[in-house]
């Protein structure tokens, strides 16, 4: 039984509400996280004017940012589960709120990446502790629909992003912008970590009657799992897109449709405040229809989102352009879940932390290369060069898709009864 849950009688109606309020703490701490971390797209023509830079240095700030926070990810895992969501959760929470404000004392580029960095280094321990703090909270049967709700915030943050930093950079400029993110932030993340219920006991969290890991399974094995990293190499390619697009929509739709701040602000909200009703519909449909079979749901969305790619680069127009985009992170946003539905159903709770580590290892390597990549092609050639790269990108989720597991009787560890999983003692079964 899990500490502090001896004294509750957990009846269904409580498991919902546990779950439900979990859900929606976590959609607000992890939306104020992607608005502290996705500002900075915004407010790239800004820096780079003050600061002289092209596109690929411009690049760097949001780089160096993903490069610390993926190495931050595993060890992330382990702290959590070490010592439990909360903490680090608070920890991250007031951290990064003063590493956003940081950005706007920045002298120079050199400090401004240095500031950044450190930034990445605080997020970058969030994601691990919030997603155990899920796994605790939630039964197996609707974990991959919370973890939806969860990760919707992306969504969310992405897309309120620009309708809340392009008027504030157009009244205060990029400096003081960032002051003032960082002080709601602050208030809006630690109201939301008080709010945070217990965890459920151990036998609920778990998985009862399809087929699971031995209890006895350790971190260590979960790391050497090469299952698990299938899972981060699948996240790693899907999300390029992501990443790719919340950084240098802005500043194409600013340099080569020519909009002003506000109408870029408006333009580029729109695919993602879309992708968080698709995001959160692609976790129900993994529960309720494809937690046994997701490898033909994900090839089909890949493959649809791949097309509605190459109509967004060839467009005509402003508006054709947000149209298509707005298409594919929708549709594409419908297979997040392919990515943590059958590793948070198969791992234990108590091991969540480092799974979770891992595969946003994985994620964040997008991070690390799509800015950077994108910001190359585009100097070198052009934006429609360096959209074409997502192209690319989405078409290798079809062929990953076909190598990860497919359900709980494929998922092995090393040194677990020969590397195979074992089934459920009878009596849960």
């Amino acid at each position: 039984m899990t500490a502090g849950t001896a004294d509750v009688t957990w009846t269904p109606r409580r498991i919902r509400k546990t779950a439900l309020t979990t859900m929606i703490v976590l959609l607000f701490a992890y939306a104020v996280d992607y608005i502290d971390r996705f500002s900075i797209s915004m407010a790239l023509p800004s820096i780079g004017q003050e600061f002289g830079l092209g596109k690929t240095a411009q690049g760097l700030l949001v780089t160096v940012f993903a490069l610390v926070y993926m190495v931050s990810q595993i060890p992330a895992g382990f702290l959590a589960d070490r010592y439990g969501a909360r903490r680090p959760m608070l920890i991250t929470l007031v951290l990064w709120s003063v590493f956003t404000a940081a950005t706007g004392t920045a002298g120079t580029f050199g400090m401004l990446l240095v500031i950044r960095g450190l930034f990445g280094v605080c997020q970058g321990c969030f994601p691990a502790a919030s997603l155990k703090a899920v796994s605790e909270r939630t039964t197996p049967a609707n974990r991959a629909t919370a973890t939806g709700v969860v990760l919707s915030a992306s969504g969310i943050g992405a897309g309120l992003a620009p309708l809340i930093v392009g008027p504030l950079l157009m009244a205060v400029g990029w400096r003081h912008t960032f002051f003032w993110i960082a002080g709601c932030g602050a208030v809006i993340g630690i109201a939301m970590w008080a709010m945070l219920p217990r965890a459920l006991p151990e036998h609920l969290s778990r998985l009862p009657r399809e087929v699971a890991p031995t209890p006895e399974i350790s971190r260590v094995q979960v790391l050497k799992s090469l299952h698990v990293w299938k899972f981060a190499l699948l996240f790693c390619v899907m999300n390029m897109l992501g990443y790719g697009l919340v950084t240098w929509v802005p500043s194409y739709l600013i340099e080569d449709r020519h909009l002003s701040m506000d109408q870029t602000g408006v333009l580029a909200a729109i695919p993602m405040l879309v992708s968080i009703g698709t995001t959160i519909l692609g976790g129900w449909l993994f529960d309720r229809y494809f937690h046994d079979r997701a490898r033909w749901y994900l090839v089909s969305i890949a493959t649809a989102t791949v097309v509605l790619l190459v109509l967004m680069v060839s467009a005509s127009s402003t508006t054709e352009f947000t149209v298509y985009e707005t298409l594919a992170s929708g549709v594409f946003s419908m297979a997040m879940m392919c990515i943590f539905g059958l590793p948070f159903r198969v791992l234990p709770p108590a091991l969540i932390g480092v799974g979770s580590g891992v595969m946003n290892f994985g994620g964040q390597v997008a991070g690390v290369i799509a800015p950077v990549a994108m910001g190359w092609l585009a100097d070198k050639f052009s934006y429609g060069a360096a959209f074409g790269f997502l192209i690319g990108t989405t078409l290798l989720t079809v062929v990953i898709a076909f190598w990860v597991p497919q359900n709980a009787a494929q998922f092995t560890f090393p040194g677990a009864q020969g590397g195979k999983p074992v089934l459920a003692p009878a009596e849960n079964r």
